[in-house]
């Protein structure tokens, strides 16, 4: 083991304990919706989105990492933990989703962030790149591969209609009434990180959670977009670990059509969908390299 991987280890391996010490909380407004983040460190701003169903809490390995340089500031979704939970599918729309990291960027007093995104983090800072390009100075996605590439597996590859089968049961009407906050945590492995899990999804809203399936997941009959493709502008890094089983790897062929800068991809076999929590240390590595060195 090098040793900034070893220096990482030993930050990472102490962040459940002491993050939530070091952390400072705020929100920002969106139009009214309140939007939750608790931030750290000092330097250029890095902007994390969750996914589902996850909160701020996800990055707390990668804002350790980053925090020495970096002034990290992690978002709780619309619907989850602290933020606000308005109503209504169409409160969910990608559009909304993406104006909140807006709001939160201009709330901390920046033009423009590395975004970095997980699941639905990660098709909110696909969206908030191709729309606001002068927002995002570089990008960085963990297992949620480019809208095209999903489209074109779910239209064209039957293992990908197969087990996206769990997005179709969450857009069925009531789906939430099945979740449960000890369901929705059932992932995490870490019994003390369980329990702040539990905590969050105790306060969140599951019928806004599964909204945003209901909004952005492509419905069968499932068919390839022909609208064209708004370039990605930044540089982009991409991490996808090769086990997981809901976004299949087949995904992201091709993505270097859509992005007219570099583009650089780890793929890590052994890790799951939740990349960032499966190789938190390899990933807080490479991703720390690769913003030090641009």
């Amino acid at each position: 083991m090098n040793t900034m991987l070893m220096l990482i280890g030993l930050m990472t391996a102490s962040a459940n304990n002491s993050i939530l010490s070091q952390v400072q909380h705020d929100f920002a407004d969106n139009e009214g919706i309140r939007i939750h983040y608790a931030v750290m460190g000092d330097g250029p701003l890095v902007v994390m989105i969750h996914g589902f169903p996850d909160f701020w809490y996800s990055w707390r390995n990668q804002m350790k990492g980053l925090a020495d340089k970096f002034r990290v500031a992690a978002v709780d979704l619309r619907g989850y933990n602290l933020s606000d939970k308005p109503p209504g599918v169409e409160s969910y729309a990608m559009p909304r989703l993406a104006s909140d990291i807006s709001a939160v960027i201009h709330h901390l007093g920046e033009e423009k962030a590395v975004v970095v995104g997980h699941d639905w983090g990660g098709a909110i800072a696909w969206t908030l790149a191709m729309m606001q390009p002068d927002m995002v100075k570089k990008l960085i996605i963990c297992n949620l591969p480019h809208f095209k590439g999903l489209q074109r597996e779910l239209a064209t590859n039957p293992e990908q209609q197969k087990n996206s089968q769990y997005a179709r049961n969450f857009q069925e009407p009531n789906a939430h009434l099945q979740l449960t906050a000890e369901v929705l945590a059932g992932w995490v492995t870490d019994p003390d990180a369980k329990t702040s899990y539990i905590d969050a999804f105790e306060k969140s809203d599951f019928e806004a959670m599964l909204n945003y399936y209901k909004a952005n997941y492509p419905r069968p009959p499932y068919t390839e977009s022909d609208e064209p493709v708004i370039k990605v502008k930044c540089p982009v890094l991409m991490f996808h670990g090769l086990e997981d089983w809901a976004l299949l790897p087949g995904a992201l062929n091709d993505t270097w059509k859509w992005i007219d800068n570099e583009l650089t991809l780890v793929t890590i076999p052994g890790a799951g969908h939740f990349v960032q929590h499966d190789a938190s240390e390899r990933v807080t590595q490479v991703m720390r390299r690769w913003l030090l060195n641009w």
